[in-house]
């Protein structure tokens, strides 16, 4: 069964930066649309970020200027570089290309 897989979480800083990754073997990503959501503890999976086929991309607005979602669709990898992190981006990140999700990696901003 195909399956996404991300990488890269972690615990950081308040204002550090984390890259995620999630790589998506033996799945076509160049006509898919690719996002990014977040479950802070607690509380219901929300969405982060989306990346369309042809690289428009949308933003939630509580991390607009802080996170960048890109993708490489010759490796099948969809990335999301964030920056500034605060304390309420905490949460399992999960990457989604419908009908395709991750398990998810943990995000942790703390001091």
């Amino acid at each position: 069964q195909m399956q996404l897989m991300e990488s890269g979480g972690g615990l950081v800083q308040p204002g550090g930066s984390l890259s995620l990754s999630c790589a998506a073997p033996g799945i076509r990503l160049t006509f898919n649309v690719a996002k990014w959501y977040r479950q802070p503890p607690g509380k219901e999976r929300e969405l982060v970020a989306r990346i369309s086929s042809d690289g428009i991309t949308n933003y939630a607005d509580s991390v607009k200027g802080r996170f960048t979602i890109s993708r490489n669709n010759a490796r099948s990898t969809v990335y999301l570089q964030m920056n500034s992190l605060e304390p309420e981006d905490t949460g399992v990140y999960y990457c989604n290309v419908e009908p395709y999700w991750g398990k998810g990696t943990l995000v942790t901003v703390s001091s």
